[in-house]
């Protein structure tokens, strides 16, 4: 069968016992339901109902799918009341997708959410990859940089990233420190392994730096994290990175022109979802104090 309008609208005719009955239980034209019942009858080559008088009687294959479109109808009606149910629950699985960078500010928001909601299942996806939440891959994703564009997301401000240049004692020890942003000559930098730099450091670190001067590149920045760590040389770093860092060496205090904001996005389909409202709040709160972190 691959017509549940027609079955469903001759359900409704052996409920009502008339035509007339069947088309205002569904809301459609009484010629609709005449129209339905007659191609049904027509595909299957079997009469479904008598007409007469005082409106249609089911034969007897007209009872037999009167029993099986019943039981379809109730399936259904379950179906949407645990759809509805599941909507109203924080509970199933939740993806929450952001770059790897922020996972330390992210990942105890997270693990405090699962907390207050046990029936929560958490995936949480890092990486440059931008996540299709038009096609389901994830829930609430965290982005940096201009606003998405989107049609259908709903985007909200979450944060402002500073960022500042910090070096390891190792580097500083080895090399020095400079006097000042005009005194960047014979450094060494840790940077982008890309030729379109997006994010505003890496435009900085593009116009102002000599290409030969950033020795080490990456396109992780979690990469260029540890970079930076190991001594390789001057690299932009979120201040709270470095507060977590005692070996580091603060080369340049964050600047508003390195800032970027962070957006959270949720598609318009699920956005008003129990969970996912859940979850921007707590995410939201959390990220008060971080605009100054």
């Amino acid at each position: 069968m691959d017509n549940w309008d027609e079955i469903r609208t001759a359900y409704h005719v052996a409920r009502a016992g008339t035509v007339s009955g069947a088309a205002e239980a569904l809301g459609v034209h009484h010629a609709t339901v005449i129209r339905h019942v007659d191609a049904l009858e027509a595909r299957l080559g079997v009469k479904l109902f008598q007409r007469h008088a005082r409106g249609y009687t089911p034969t007897e294959a007209g009872q037999d799918l009167l029993r099986v479109a019943q039981t379809t109808d109730d399936q259904f009606a379950q179906l949407a009341s645990r759809i509805r149910g599941r909507g109203n629950d924080v509970s199933g699985e939740l993806t929450v997708t952001s770059l790897a960078m922020f996972a330390p500010l992210l990942a105890p928001v997270l693990a405090g959410f699962q907390r207050a909601h046990r029936h929560v299942i958490l995936r949480y996806l890092t990486g440059t990859r931008l996540f299709r939440l038009e096609y389901g891959e994830a829930h609430v994703a965290v982005r940096a940089g201009p606003p998405p564009q989107e049609p259908d997301n709903v985007v909200q401000p979450f944060f402002h990233q500073r960022a500042g240049l910090y070096a390891a004692r190792a580097y500083t020890e080895a090399h020095g420190l400079p006097e000042s942003l005009d005194a960047l000559d014979g450094h060494r930098f840790v940077g982008p392994d890309s030729e379109e730099p997006r994010a505003p450091t890496e435009r900085w670190l593009r116009q102002t730096v000599p290409a030969e001067q950033i020795v080490f590149r990456s396109p992780d920045p979690r990469a260029q994290e540890d970079a930076v760590l190991a001594g390789a040389g001057i690299g932009f770093l979120a201040p709270w990175t470095a507060a977590a860092h005692p070996d580091l060496v603060e080369v340049a205090a964050p600047r508003e022109e390195w800032g970027a904001p962070i957006w959270l996005v949720t598609h318009v389909d699920l956005h008003r979802s129990s969970k996912v409202q859940a979850l921007l709040k707590a995410l939201k709160d959390a990220a008060r104090d971080w605009d100054t972190a």
